[in-house]
């Protein structure tokens, strides 16, 4: 019996996967024998956005909730903050019986204040909360 481990190539590391990305797809590289792509060529006016906004409706709105989220973010919260949130879960399991953990909160939090601001705009609870009114 051989002591060999198998493992798998680099077509199966490298390949293409069906799931949907919050970042957009890149191009295939050119191939070596290929002719190089032109440059675009630079506009004069500078702006913030590069991609399309994307429009969700109530359905994409929904948070996700327990299942596999492939895209991560790193939030730094102060210890009040943490402690708020931790606070939050333990009271939402004894007072309410829901067993969530802090992701989910963060999430459902996170679908609230989006939803307000595509409803409210300028009025909605963070955009007066990050003007400090």
């Amino acid at each position: 019996m051989s002591r060999r481990v198998s493992l798998p190539g680099a077509d199966e590391l490298f390949r293409q996967t069906t799931t949907l990305s919050a970042v957009p797809s890149q191009s295939p590289m050119p191939e070596i024998d290929a002719p190089a792509m032109p440059l675009a060529a630079p506009t004069s006016k500078k702006t913030v956005r590069t991609t399309a906004r994307r429009r969700v409706n109530t359905f994409d709105r929904s948070p996700s909730g327990r299942e596999r989220h492939d895209e991560k973010i790193t939030v730094y919260l102060s210890p009040e903050e943490l402690y708020d949130l931790e606070q939050a879960r333990l009271a939402l399991r004894g007072d309410l019986g829901l067993a969530v953990d802090r992701g989910r909160i963060v999430r459902e939090s996170l679908a609230i204040i989006i939803a307000d601001l595509e409803a409210k705009g300028d009025q909605s609870i963070i955009a007066r909360r990050l003007r400090g009114k």
